[in-house]
């Protein structure tokens, strides 16, 4: 399995509009954060999890030619935003782009995109099909994933396993029997919003604790803002095995 982080950034990105902090002026490429979203590459597969509002920026950037599903997390903006993008696959592989999330999340997006589900199917809109999960695994593609129920504050969100790699964002609680589910990957990809306690994030601390628990081969974080750091200084405090995720990183599990 390949995997690319597409965007790392909170909701925000980085840098932040209107902000002077070193940061936001930083000049490595690092610190420039887009959206969170990431591309897995399996058994000949290609799936995009969350399409925020710098889908087409950076798909166009990783050169993704072929789109056969998107997966949810959630349904809050910075992870639905970039969904109308998927009309290039549509043309170009003459079919409807699957789409996989809670029904939930999967109405929000009926809300949202109202002209996609609309009786009036004007010429050159995104052509979907709506598939609705649960807690249980299910196939994308054949690809086989495993929620991980975790809490964005008090909203229920879901991480994925896909065979020997988890993803993880937008959370700030994993129960002990979701963390059942995590453990043994040999890469995990995790949220660590800022240095200090958030409401809905991990903060550094938080994640770096519950990788130290979890014991993965390999851990990156994600979902990242402009408060946590320069890039170069944070990963010097990091313990070995977990390093900071930045745009394009490109992963082999």
């Amino acid at each position: 399995m390949k995997v690319t982080l597409l965007g790392t950034g909170t909701s925000q990105g980085v840098p932040v509009i209107g902000c002077s902090c070193e940061v936001c002026r930083s000049v490595d490429y690092r610190d420039k954060r887009l959206r969170v979203s990431v591309h897995l590459q399996v058994n000949g597969k290609s799936i995009i999890i969350d399409s925020g509002p710098d889908f087409r920026q950076q798909v166009l950037r990783e050169r993704i030619r072929t789109l056969d599903a998107l997966v949810f997390t959630h349904e809050h903006k910075d992870h639905t935003a970039g969904l109308d993008d998927i009309r290039a696959y549509n043309f170009s592989q003459h079919k409807d782009m699957p789409l996989y999330g809670e029904e939930r999340v999967l109405e929000q997006l009926k809300r949202e995109f109202a002209y996609i589900f609309s009786g009036i199917q004007y010429p050159g809109i995104p052509r979907v099909e709506l598939n609705p999960i649960t807690e249980e695994p299910f196939e994308v593609e054949g690809v086989r994933f495993i929620p991980i129920r975790v809490k964005h504050y008090k909203l229920p969100v879901f991480g994925y396993r896909v065979g020997d790699f988890t993803y993880i964002t937008d959370a700030n609680y994993i129960s002990e029997a979701e963390k059942e589910k995590v453990r043994g990957s040999k890469v995990i990809v995790l949220n660590a919003l800022r240095q200090e306690p958030h409401i809905s994030h991990f903060s550094l601390q938080e994640a770096v604790e519950l990788l130290e628990d979890l014991q993965p081969e390999r851990a990156y974080l994600t979902h990242i803002s402009h408060l946590l750091g320069l890039h170069r200084e944070v990963e010097l405090t990091l313990p070995d095995f977990i390093r900071l995720g930045y745009d394009g990183l490109q992963i082999e599990v």
